[in-house]
């Protein structure tokens, strides 16, 4: 969450927040990208008013950060709601405490979030980034094979493409989250049953069907792993596979399919959910599937099914 250059510095600690925090990440699960992204909102507001206590601000004073983030500093309403849910969060937890008797931020109007529908992949397009490491590899097979490496080092490389093909698919077959990609372990998964356990956000837990291609994938990439972790995805030096090393792997495979390589892991998980909805998923299973707590979330991607076949019709009725 970048800092404007208008904000006043932010402080680095704040005793309040650090407590804030920590009971939130030890008692609610929440992820390192929101405890990071929560650190940075409070701290940026606190540096607005840093001769108050957190207890003493009045709604007035969190109306008047609204007009300079909205107005001021021109941030968009994504922006904008994501550093009042941090304020709303502590405050909640303020109030569990017993040091408020009220949310100063509770009644304050947000900008609305322009409606978009999520972004997500055809069946063409998802077999051809599937396939995409299987190309890159074999390219660079060649080029190392045409610079005279040995034979040896290209295989002990190769466990590297498996594990890529094997986190690709399971992505796709399982709609998770980046977060929920990187902590898999190997005790998570039962390639009998064809399931895999997640821990999502809060850490609840859900069981996750695995199609047979992503079971067939991590079977090839487990006989291949030189790692014998329970972390799942290992990178080269046998350390778990961070979310930044997925991101970069994703743009080159979506690059090299031809297709956006702007597109984020997330937008493999929209993919999973709209394809499951194309084929006549219910939108409870769905739900449950993604590990939604709130159904209307879910609900999006219903609007993108009817815009698809709202197209189809268009396109083929002659009463259209």
């Amino acid at each position: 969450m970048p800092t404007s250059p208008t904000s006043p510095r932010p402080q680095s600690k704040d005793k309040a927040i650090e407590e804030f925090l920590k009971q939130i990440e030890e008692g609610r699960g929440v992820s390192p990208n929101t405890v990071r992204n929560y650190r940075q909102a409070l701290l940026e507001f606190k540096a607005t008013v840093p001769d108050k206590s957190w207890w003493d601000l009045k709604p007035a004073d969190f109306k008047a950060y609204l007009y300079s983030l909205a107005r001021a500093q021109k941030l968009g309403p994504s922006t904008v709601r994501l550093r009042f849910a941090a304020l709303r969060t502590f405050y909640k937890q303020a109030l569990r405490e017993g040091r408020m008797k009220s949310n100063p931020v509770s009644d304050l109007t947000l900008p609305k979030m322009p409606r978009r529908l999520p972004v997500f992949l055809n069946q063409e397009q998802v077999l051809a980034l599937l396939n995409a490491p299987r190309q890159l590899w074999a390219k660079a097979e060649k080029l190392q094979a045409a610079g005279g490496k040995k034979k040896s080092r290209r295989a002990a490389q190769n466990w590297q493409m498996l594990r890529d093909i094997a986190w690709l698919e399971v992505f796709y077959s399982a709609g998770l989250r980046l977060a929920e990609l990187v902590s898999l372990k190997r005790s998570n998964l039962d390639l009998r049953q064809g399931t895999v356990r997640v821990f999502g956000k809060g850490r609840k837990e859900r069981l996750c069907p695995l199609g047979g291609p992503a079971l067939r994938a991590l079977e090839a990439y487990l006989d291949a792993c030189p790692c014998d972790d329970d972390v799942l995805f290992v990178s080269a030096q046998g350390r778990q596979l961070n979310g930044r090393t997925v991101q970069l792997a994703l743009k080159r495979y979506l690059a090299a399919a031809g297709l956006d390589a702007r597109l984020t892991p997330h937008k493999l998980r929209h993919t999973f959910a709209t394809h499951l909805l194309d084929h006549g998923a219910d939108l409870r299973s769905v739900q449950e599937l993604l590990g939604h707590s709130q159904l209307t979330t879910t609900q999006i991607y219903t609007s993108v099914s009817v815009e698809r076949l709202k197209r189809v019709y268009d396109g083929a009725h002659p009463r259209a």
